[in-house]
């Protein structure tokens, strides 16, 4: 079983960026199953930068006028700074158990603090569906074929798994008889 997180408003499609989530569902996923296993809300952040309107499916343009001043014509030093940043943190203190997080959109600063937390950053189209993506994942749990999923399965091994065969009654090498001495 792993843990998987969404970036999604409606709770049906990934449609958020993850610093700008204003919802972040997590599941336990495991083979044939998906179940919902948390869901917190945040506060809605300003994003910034040249790419903070792409996941809403368009693209900024800015001049340098544009950034100099702001519609209310003050020095952007004046403006109240809302940093994102200081939002990914308690976002990533929520999915911290989690393998990975979906999201339409992920900061390039996001990304490496997702990756320094052990958890695989997954940038998908905006709207994809999350039941198709948990099926994905599912699928994985047993068949392979996504590297973070088997990535997220060895870290998981117990390490008292070799003890556990041993009282299980596995053989051992002393118990084995070789052919060959």
């Amino acid at each position: 079983m792993i843990k998987v997180a969404f970036a999604s408003l409606d709770g049906v499609h990934v449609d958020q960026h993850f610093g700008a989530s204003e919802q972040l569902i997590i599941y336990s996923v495991k083979p044939g199953e998906a179940d919902v296993d948390n869901i917190a809300q945040f506060s809605e952040a300003i994003m910034k930068g040249e790419h903070k309107n792409n996941a809403l499916g368009y693209e900024v343009t800015r001049t340098d006028e544009d950034s100099m001043l702001q519609d209310n014509e003050t020095e952007p030093s004046e403006q109240p700074e809302v940093l994102s940043e200081d939002k990914v943190i308690e976002k990533i203190e929520f999915i911290g158990e989690c393998a990975a997080v979906y999201a339409a959109s992920i900061g390039t600063s996001s990304i490496r603090r997702l990756m320094k937390a052990g958890i695989q950053p997954v940038i998908v189209d905006y709207g994809h569906d999350i039941v198709d993506l948990l099926n994905e994942v599912s699928f994985a749990l047993v068949h392979g074929g996504l590297s973070w999923v088997d990535k997220a399965q060895a870290q998981h091994k117990s390490p008292e798994r070799f003890a556990n065969m041993l009282e299980q009654g596995w053989p051992t090498d002393e118990s084995t008889e070789r052919p060959f001495s």
